[in-house]
């Protein structure tokens, strides 16, 4: 699994000029899915990111995690993240999750992450063309890898 996380002081994505989803200050999560990631792979992730300390204390440190400001996630599949670029100049997407199998990892990895923070977390539909906005906070990105821990 690769996760691309985002601090933000908010963020949202719609479909269709609709909202799905909408947050305050804490993460945008873009998650990529393949076929070999499992259980174990999520809740690495899960844990890492719970508890991540990137939130500025009253000193200005990074010090903090999400689950200390109370902050809330804006989980979006992004199959893109599993791109192959290596050859040619329009990229191949064959290590991305096969869909069926890839948005039910996705799901579980959403519900896994609200059972473990306590915090709500949103997020966007699998599949779909979204439309992601959000106020980058920092900026403070950081990118998780299970296959390279």
């Amino acid at each position: 699994m690769k996760v691309v996380l985002q601090r933000v002081k908010s963020a949202q994505v719609t479909i269709d000029n609709q909202i799905v989803g909408a947050i305050k200050q804490g993460y945008v999560l873009l998650v990529g899915i393949e076929n070999t990631d499992t259980a174990e792979d999520i809740m690495y992730l899960v844990r890492k990111i719970s508890q991540l300390r990137v939130f500025e204390d009253e000193s200005g440190h990074m010090n903090l995690s999400i689950q200390d400001i109370e902050g809330t996630f804006l989980s979006i599949s992004q199959f893109t993240l599993l791109a192959n670029t290596k050859k040619g100049n329009r990229p191949s997407f064959t290590g991305a999750g096969d869909p069926v199998f890839a948005e039910k990892l996705y799901a579980n990895f959403n519900d896994q992450l609200k059972l473990y923070s306590g915090l709500d977390v949103e997020t966007g539909q699998f599949g779909a063309n979204m439309a992601v906005s959000l106020v980058n906070d920092g900026p403070v990105t950081i990118l998780f890898d299970t296959h390279q821990k």
